[in-house]
């Protein structure tokens, strides 16, 4: 990556994450050459209680307070890791759901799934599909085995509450292509609008 396309590229993450959620739907997303297009995600920031960085550094959420363009991978239920891509400081955006692309035949072995919709509609089937663990904690989103293209279209997102949580559960930082099938789910309530450019 050229020095010009890198401190482009580090300036779109360098956001909040309630900016950078709804326009990184239609980027592809790609590491060590498997993965799709990014059709869900959701945001957090630092003042939202919904969110881990809400109190502060801890070891666990430490690359949230990293430099932006960074992955933040954290295991849920003590069983499944997520992808996050970090923001400006304590903020993050979660991935929730990638249309397959490319490496399908190695998501479906991963998951031990054959349907296309179901290899990677959820943050942790998202993660599994891909190979995402714990050692991508804190990696360079601009390095190798990432590999993110920005979206070339001009999509329709909905926009709607978060999902899982039980804090500011009103908040609508949760955000997908509108019509894609491979959403984790779809959500009553939700508005549209523009993909900002």
């Amino acid at each position: 990556m050229s020095e010009e396309n890198q401190d482009c590229f580090d300036a779109f993450f360098a956001r909040d994450a309630s900016l950078v959620a709804p326009d990184l739907l239609g980027w592809q997303l790609f590491i060590n050459g498997i993965g799709g297009t990014i059709v869900e995600t959701e945001a957090y920031n630092r003042f939202d209680p919904a969110s881990h960085s809400f109190r502060g550094p801890t070891p666990r959420n430490r690359a949230m307070f990293g430099p932006p363009a960074c992955a933040y991978v954290y295991r849920i239920y003590g069983l499944h890791w997520c992808l996050n891509f970090v923001c400006l400081d304590g903020s993050a955006v979660l991935l929730r759901a990638l249309a397959p692309l490319r490496g399908i035949e190695a998501m479906q072995h991963r998951r031990q799934r054959s349907n296309p919709k179901d290899l990677c509609s959820g943050p942790a089937k998202l993660a599994q599909a891909l190979a995402v663990t714990d050692q991508l904690d804190g990696a360079s989103l601009s390095q190798p085995p990432f590999d993110l293209v920005p979206s070339q279209g001009d999509d329709t997102i909905n926009a709607g509450p978060r999902i899982g949580i039980s804090r500011a559960q009103d908040v609508a930082w949760r955000f997908w292509l509108a019509g894609n099938p491979y959403v984790s789910r779809p959500a009553a309530g939700s508005s549209d609008q523009s993909k900002p450019g």
